[in-house]
């Protein structure tokens, strides 16, 4: 195991950040990613979800925030619906440097907290 990392995010709070800067979803969110919430009944639980997903990825790394654009690490889904990442450029080369082989992830929520576990194996 090369790291884990875990984030909890309230949803209360995430939401009122989402309303008080517009731009705020187009910066952390892929438009696959903002598509796959929009879907949902309440899209800020899943938008919550990927923002605590993201989080616990740069802490698998050991990284802060700032080290890699939040559009660096998409969270997806397998086929099964199982979530997964979809690393893209300077998160790319920080893994490979790092060793990283492969992902664990997993995301839940409730209608308060949203967290996220992710594992860099």
């Amino acid at each position: 195991m090369i790291g884990i990392g875990v984030d909890l995010v309230d949803v209360d709070r995430f939401r009122h950040s989402l309303t008080r800067t517009p731009g705020l979803r187009d910066r952390l969110f892929l438009p696959e990613e903002q598509e796959y919430s929009e879907r949902q009944s309440d899209p800020t639980e899943r938008y919550a979800a990927r923002f605590a997903a993201k989080e616990a990825v740069l802490k698998a790394l050991g990284l802060g925030l700032g080290s890699v654009s939040f559009q660096d690490i998409e969270i997806v889904h397998t086929v099964s619906g199982e979530p997964a990442l979809r690393l893209h450029s300077k998160a790319i080369d920080i893994a490979s440097e790092a060793g990283v082989e492969k992902w664990l992830l997993t995301l839940t929520h409730t209608h308060r907290t949203a967290a996220a576990v992710a594992v860099a194996l």
